[in-house]
């Protein structure tokens, strides 16, 4: 019968006959034939498959060989031997290596022949220890797709225990030697099918014996760490991703970054060859892990590889998004990637000149998931212009590619960027003492505490929260000459408290450029005080700019700048500059107004009336906050103020108006009554609580100079008796009002805290005049009569409060709406101990024009309350030094009822726009005294910031890696509270003032 096919199939006979002949030799089977001829046929029949001429001869040699063996199982049995299967295995078939799928094919096929024989359990014993031997010859994906499919059809092949571990091991290091150079799109399917093939077998095996599945993950791991440059992994090790269970992420994520022995170049490595892995098609989960490990490494503050593998892979992760059967996991790993790579631009900027051609791409491509795709795409790049705002030249094109498209709102964009970042990212994987703290929920920046300079600290954080004036200063264009002024280091500091990445900043080079010459460094100061003298000091300084430019517009020597009396630490060299761009949006006309005035600056008019011959002598003067004195009680005793309480009635000494930088301290004449405790009214008083309005009615309420303070009136040509009183005639756009708490006793010869409650509206209405008509009977002094408010002759003059009456002819006062912006408080006793803070709300550009005032009524009376009063917490921050947290409203207004200690000191209201497109001064919003947005960062601000960014991660990284040493040396010492955990509320340490807690026992304690 051999001899009869063999002749059959060599033949030239036409395909139909031999089919027919074959036909009936398989039939044949069926009947009686001898051992030798079973022998014979099987042989046969072998030759054919492995060694036939064409593929008719292969097909004929399993149909028969399939038929005898079916029929004749004893015979076969015989033939199939494990010596037999051990030769094909070791030596292969005549010419055919062993390494031939074909002899893999041919094992399987008679497998199934033998399946219900004893003998094949000695056959599975020889495959388990050769499959083996020949997984470690890295045998090429076709072979290996043959072994698998023979393997998951007798799982009985497969190595057990632990040989099983060894051959997944070894399984696993093939699989990243495959590698496809076919180019051919059904090559390809055919090479991916392949790989799922041993993907597949490796899953099954991993469910039938876990203990298998870690060993096969350490392997994949040491295999994309490797650095031996001669070696590149295969991307078909992304096949088993999806096989990995993700209940495991943790655990292994735990694994490879707290590992010390894992290197830092092999963590790179690892990291941009899983990137690689997005390349590869159907495999499912590469992007959460991928991103698990980025997360990972960002707890551990290991941001060097962060960094290294951003800049070298972000473009390859960009470029799949061009290829829909893997864009959708790129995009989740392209948005990880750019949105936490937030200390530079870098990344982005790399990605910028392909983003237009992708969008209009994903518009034109017709598939049902590019819209929602592209809606996706364009919130990422919303995020990352606003993050990185400032490169109008590289960003026109994408703003008018993406114009027709939704973008995320403001707050979205913040709270997506504050959750993204690497610093963010919350370490579960380490102990406490890896931990380090990272920025706070609000995403707000604290000030580090220098040293007793809370006073600073509460006086930035107060100026940052007003956001007309932060946009302004981050607006100007200050060039290279202005590098040591005092507005340029400000802007700085504005431009690190935006962008930085560090939880707490430290302003040092601002500490040192605006601490007033008389402020001993390390000593308690007064926060009113210095703010004064830093307004003082902007102003000034801006003003001998615009001397310099009047001058030489064209080039200003830094050495000709005139003297500057009220900043005499600010020399010539620092103001000289050749060019300062104007602030963008001034008012229509020509304002030669500086910042400070723009933004600070009101007017008062303070007017005297002779009351025997009724003239009037009326005088303006510029003021930028309004020291508030408190409200005598009916028993009082006279006190005299300290530093600037010794002229409330007057506009603050030391801004605008040109004053001192300091008032002299020293005997005042005029009185300022208080309780008969010299402290505060008694606890548990009948009267109703101050508020601020009362305070501010009081300033402005008139007196009558008689007796000794008679004026000397130039009509009548002698002392005669008086009435003077003040009125606001320009309202500033931010009202800064300083509540004079510090008292000097001069029975007790001590300076003491006036510790009364001041209720603090939301809202509140400030009286502003229009000055008296020319015609009207007075005679106005010339500006340089000695009757100004400041001079020392009015300030002989004592003041009697009496009823208000009125001054001069003055039309009717109209009520200027003020929100409340911010709250500088003080924590302590006196002036000499204690703590200060701040409160300050983030007000936008638009929230002058949302809120109309039917109803102007007296001021102070609130009957809009829903304008503030029923703000969400998380519109309030409390600044606490280096801490920024969430509050509310109702903390700021109920602080002293729980804290009696700690009493607001500086008020900061913002003028509201009540007209829906005018102020309340008739500029209109277009005078840009109000800037819609943030602006762009400037290219300069914008690489200090990148600089210092990369220098904190670095220090991070430092760190991380030093706690960790500590750590594993010294686990035992470990404590879960530091000293500064236990400090009073109210102090000057982390915890802050009573804002955070507050308290009666720290009696002592220095404002740090």
């Amino acid at each position: 019968m051999d001899k009869i096919l063999e002749a059959l199939v060599s033949s030239s006979h036409s395909v139909p006959v031999k089919k027919a002949i074959v036909k009936k030799v398989v039939e044949a089977a069926e009947k009686e034939v001898t051992a030798e001829q079973c022998q014979a046929l099987y042989t046969l029949t072998t030759r054919l498959i492995f060694l036939g001429e064409d593929a008719f001869q292969k097909q004929v040699g399993f149909q028969v060989l399939e038929a005898y063996a079916r029929y004749h199982r004893a015979d076969f049995e015989l033939f199939f031997s494990k010596d037999f299967v051990l030769g094909l295995l070791q030596q292969g078939y005549g010419p055919l290596d062993r390494k031939d799928p074909a002899v893999v094919d041919y094992i399987h096929g008679c497998l199934r022949l033998l399946i219900s024989c004893p003998s094949v359990l000695d056959i599975f014993s020889i495959i388990q220890t050769e499959i083996l031997r020949m997984v470690c010859e890295r045998p090429e994906p076709a072979l290996c797709a043959r072994l698998a499919t023979m393997l998951s059809d007798f799982i009985q092949c497969i190595p057990r225990e632990k040989t099983a571990i060894l051959f997944c091991q070894q399984l696993v290091r093939t699989i990243g030697y495959f590698h496809c150079p076919a180019s051919q799109e059904r090559e390809l399917r055919e090479y991916v099918d392949q790989v799922t093939k041993v993907s597949t077998l490796l899953q099954n095996i991993w469910k039938a014996e876990p203990v298998t599945l870690l060993p096969s993950l350490q392997e994949v791991f040491a295999i994309i760490s490797s650095t031996d440059p001669s070696f590149e992994p295969s991307i078909a090790l992304a096949s088993l991703v999806q096989h990995i269970p993700l209940q495991m992420i943790t655990v292994l994520i735990k694994s490879l970054t707290t590992d010390q022995n894992v290197k830092d170049t092999s963590m790179t490595q690892a990291l941009c060859r899983m990137i690689d892995w997005l390349s590869w098609p159907l495999a499912h989960h590469v992007e959460m892990w991928v991103i698990a490990l980025l997360k990972g490494l960002a707890a551990v503050q290991k941001f060097t590889i962060l960094i290294d593998v951003t800049l070298l892979k972000i473009e390859l992760v960009f470029n799949r998004l061009w290829y829909p059967i893997v864009r959708q996991g790129a995009l989740v790993v392209l948005s990880h990637m750019l949105l936490s790579f937030q200390h530079s631009p870098e990344a982005f900027h790399l990605v910028v000149p392909h983003i237009v051609d992708l969008v209009q791409s994903l518009k034109h491509d017709g598939l049902p998931t590019s819209k929602a795709f592209l809606l996706h795409f364009t919130e990422l790049v919303h995020c990352m212009m606003y993050q990185y705002s400032g490169f109008p030249d590289l960003y026109d094109d994408i703003l008018e590619a993406i114009k027709e498209l939704p973008g995320p709102g403001e707050d979205k964009i913040k709270l997506v960027l504050n959750q993204s970042a690497w610093t963010s990212q919350s370490n579960s994987f380490a102990s406490g003492l890896l931990r380090l703290p990272g920025k706070s929920e609000t995403g707000k920046t604290g000030l580090i505490n220098l040293g007793n300079t809370c006073y600073m600290n509460s006086i930035i954080q107060t100026l940052f929260s007003a956001t007309d004036f932060r946009r302004h200063v981050l607006s100007l264009r200050l060039n290279d000459a202005t590098a040591n002024t005092l507005m340029k280091k400000l802007q700085l500091l504005f431009t690190f408290l935006s962008h930085t990445q560090r939880a707490a900043y430290a302003p040092r080079v601002f500490f040192e450029a605006s601490r007033p010459p008389w402020f001993n460094a390390g000593s308690q100061q007064d926060c009113s005080e210095y703010l004064r003298f830093l307004l003082d000091r902007l102003h000034e300084e801006e003003k001998t700019i615009q001397v310099l430019m009047s001058a030489k517009p064209n080039v200003v020597s830094p050495g000709n700048g005139p003297s500057n009396d009220t900043g005499s630490e600010t020399s010539a060299e620092d103001a000289g500059v050749s060019h300062v761009a104007p602030v963008e949006g001034k008012s229509e006309g020509n304002d030669e107004r500086t910042l400070i005035e723009r933004m600070f600056g009101g007017r008062l008019s303070t007017g005297i009336r002779c009351m025997t011959c009724n003239s009037v002598s009326e005088k303006e003067e510029p003021f930028t906050d309004l020291s508030l004195a408190f409200c005598p009680s009916t028993t009082s005793s006279p006190l005299q103020t300290e530093g600037p309480s010794e002229e409330p009635r007057g506009p603050c000494q030391g801004a605008v108006n040109g004053g001192s930088e300091a008032p002299e301290i020293g005997p005042s004449p005029k009185p300022v009554t208080a309780s008969t405790t010299g402290v505060h009214f008694v606890p548990g008083s009948s009267e109703p609580p101050l508020s601020v309005p009362d305070l501010v009615d009081y300033f402005l309420a008139p007196e009558i100079l008689d007796k000794e303070n008679a004026y000397f009136c130039q009509k009548c040509g002698s002392l005669q008796r008086a009435e003077r009183g003040m009125r606001v005639v320009a309202a500033p756009e931010y009202l800064i009002l300083t509540l004079l708490r510090f008292s000097y006793d001069a029975k007790c010869h001590v300076r003491r805290k006036i510790l009364d409650n001041v209720t603090i509206p939301p809202l509140m209405r400030l009286p502003v005049h229009a000055p008296p008509p020319k015609h009207s009977s007075s005679s106005s002094l010339p500006p340089s009569s000695p009757l100004q408010v400041d001079s020392p002759e009015s300030s002989e003059n004592l003041a009697k409060k009496l009823k208000p009456s009125e001054v001069g002819v003055w039309p009717a006062a109209r009520f200027v709406p003020y929100v409340l912006s911010s709250v500088v408080m003080h924590s302590g006793m006196s002036s000499e101990s204690g703590h200060y803070y701040s409160y300050g709300r983030n007000l936008n550009g638009a929230d002058g024009a949302q809120h109309h005032l039917a109803n102007p009524l007296a001021l102070g009376e609130d009957p809009v309350e829903e304008v503030c009063g029923g703000q969400a917490a998380g519109d309030w921050l409390l600044f606490n030094d280096s801490r920024v947290t969430f509050t509310s409203l109702g903390s700021v207004q109920n602080v002293t009822n729980r804290f009696p200690k700690d009493t607001a000191y500086v008020l900061i209201y913002r003028k509201q726009d009540v007209t829906g497109g005018q102020n309340s001064t008739g500029g209109g919003t277009a005078n840009g005294m109000r800037l819609g947005s943030e602006p762009p960062l400037q290219k300069e601000l914008m690489d200090a910031v990148t600089k210092d960014n990369k220098l904190f991660l670095q220090e991070q990284e430092l760190n991380a890696r030093t706690r960790a040493l500590q750590a594993a040396s010294a686990s035992c010492s470990f404590r879960p509270n530091g000293p500064d955990d236990n400090e009073p509320p109210g102090s000057c340490g982390p915890s802050g003032g009573g804002g955070g807690g507050g308290g009666f026992n720290t009696v002592n304690r220095l404002v740090f």
